[in-house]
């Protein structure tokens, strides 16, 4: 029988609606089937299935389709407090049938534009690319703002995207404090995602006001300064026009610039590392009073910074190096924690230079800090180099701390080179 069939439809339902009554006509149909020597009810939980599915109503498709599970597995159709432990087999299986009844209504849900539902479903899949995928698709709007975001972002789905909607609905200031609250102790990845937003979107941002400040004043008339200011990036724009900032004055706040130059730290491509660069070089042509001192080993916050993206893009290494060097041997740890000395190393191992860094990590690292912790940092490290001698300096870091266990951790690394 058609359960979407129109002979029956009243003169207000829509064609190709789900009659309700057919359905009941058909479970009834299939429940007097049932006897001691046919037990499978699949038919009969297959065509509720069915109807909620047709009808879009993912939730009580999802407690059809557990019932059916359930009743596969020769359980009560509705679990009970007390329920037996089950076998191994039976309890993998349930645990089966469960998350693919999750996937298919969140899935539904999502496709509907229930975001809040359906995630509530596919969560327990682990599968965030799933989730990503199927809210591709899915356009950010007013009204699903909060819900979006909450998914994208806030549950890690898609952090780089959630956060581009974060910039665009509600402007810089507030994704500077997110960043900083938030998103500044989320995983690497999700770091750089969010990073990679606030720095494109600053930096274009600034990019245009400087072109078009270049344009606007009365010196720009003529053709060759009219040339300037179609510079390809801010960099030019700075060199080409060295009186922008002569005066005193900037273009976007520069407490945003300093956050978005700091936060950016943590990016890898060469092409986002030169526009971070380019955004210290404009730091660095403010007014003494907007270049805010940083943290160690960036107190002298643009210069310090300067140094640093210059090391990542390969210019004037060896010197940059040293400066970081000496921060990383003379900032007091008791006073500023270990961060001098972990800048250090993370130059030396984005560069390249991953044995330099186990081992002036190995040099610098302060007797009070677990060996522990150092080791399962520096294991990775010295896995990329493939140098057996790496290991035997960790291990003997290791034997001198008397640390059995990272020492075990060092050999055992070593012999599966």
């Amino acid at each position: 029988m058609n359960l979407n069939s129109n002979e029956n439809a009243g003169p207000d339902e829509p064609a190709g609606s789900v009659n309700p009554d057919l359905v009941f006509e058909v479970l009834q149909s299939e429940s007097g089937k049932f006897n001691l020597e046919n037990r499978n009810t699949d038919s009969l939980f297959d065509h509720a299935i069915k109807f909620y599915a047709d009808s879009r109503s993912a939730m009580e498709m999802f407690e059809a389709m557990k019932m059916r599970l359930r009743s596969r597995l020769d359980l009560p159709i509705f679990a009970a407090e007390d329920e037996p432990r089950l076998s191994e087999d039976r309890q993998r299986r349930l645990e089966s049938g469960l998350l693919d009844a999750c996937r298919q209504a969140g899935t539904m849900l999502v496709q509907d534009g229930k975001i809040a539902e359906g995630w509530m479903y596919l969560r327990v899949l682990d599968d965030k690319d799933l989730a990503r995928e199927l809210l591709t698709s899915t356009k950010i709007t007013e009204h699903n703002y909060d819900e979006m975001i909450q998914v994208l972002l806030h549950d890690g789905v898609d952090v780089g995207r959630g956060f581009r909607a974060v910039i665009e609905h509600q402007g810089t200031c507030n994704s500077v404090t997110l960043f900083d609250q938030t998103i500044a102790s989320c995983s690497k990845k999700d770091r750089q995602a969010a990073a990679t937003e606030l720095l494109n979107h600053f930096y274009d941002e600034l990019f245009v006001m400087v072109r078009n400040d270049v344009l606007q004043r009365e010196e720009a008339v003529s053709a060759t300064q009219t040339d300037r200011a179609l510079a390809n990036s801010l960099g030019e724009l700075l060199l080409s026009n060295p009186w922008l900032l002569k005066e005193g004055g900037y273009h976007l706040d520069t407490t945003h610039l300093s956050a978005v130059v700091r936060n950016a730290s943590v990016l890898e491509s060469a092409e986002l590392l030169q526009k971070a660069r380019e955004l210290v070089q404009y730091g660095r042509g403010l007014h003494h009073e907007f270049q805010y001192p940083g943290d160690e080993p960036f107190v002298d916050f643009y210069p310090a910074y300067a140094v640093f993206y210059d090391v990542l893009l390969g210019v004037n290494v060896d010197a940059g190096l040293k400066i970081f060097q000496r921060k990383a041997e003379t900032v007091d740890t008791d006073q500023h924690g270990t961060v001098a000395m972990e800048t250090y190393v993370d130059l030396l191992y984005r560069i390249g230079r991953h044995r330099d860094a186990v081992y002036e990590a190995i040099r610098l690292v302060p007797g009070d800090v677990a060996s522990q912790a150092v080791v399962t940092k520096l294991l990775p490290i010295a896995l990329e180099t493939g140098d057996p001698e790496v290991f035997d300096r960790i291990a003997a870091y290791c034997r001198k701390s008397n640390d059995v266990l990272g020492f075990t951790a060092a050999m055992h690394a070593k012999h599966c080179l």
